[in-house]
């Protein structure tokens, strides 16, 4: 059976390499940013981060193992993440992404012009320098 919970210190090396793996940006990448972990008997294969900055999140590398894809593990750790943020109050939840903006559309995701981003969001590393300026930027907001 595959659980969705909260990460263990234990988790970070392997997400990590699952991120270098998928392409993905680690270099600012750190155990606080990990938010939600998939796994089966313990071992992690899929996980979603972000990085908190109030109100406003970014959603940051979702990933999940080659082997584990198609099978709805992403939208279940989008959903996760969200149900987070809704019990936190945030306001908006924003991404970066180079070639998933079909899979976050289908989630409600919405394409945003990179200067209609927050403060906040673009004064992280991965909007200002990880990220090429031909990521597209998209937001939810949530109810």
């Amino acid at each position: 059976m595959i659980e969705i919970r909260h990460p263990r210190a234990s988790d970070f090396a392997l997400i990590r390499q699952l991120l270098i793996d998928a392409n993905l940006p680690v270099d600012d990448f750190t155990p606080e940013h990990l938010a939600f972990i998939a796994s089966d008997d313990e071992q992690p294969f899929a996980a979603i981060g972000c990085e908190r900055m109030g109100d406003t999140w970014l959603l940051r590398s979702l990933v999940v193992a080659e082997e584990h894809r198609s099978r709805g593990l992403g939208a279940r750790l989008v959903a996760a993440l969200e149900a987070d943020a809704r019990e936190q109050r945030v306001g908006e939840i924003w991404l970066l992404t180079i070639d998933a903006d079909g899979f976050f559309g289908s989630l409600g995701y919405r394409r945003r012009e990179r200067d209609e981003a927050p403060e906040a969001i673009r004064g992280t590393a991965e909007f200002a320098e990880l990220c090429p300026a031909s990521a597209v930027l998209m937001s939810r907001p949530l109810d």
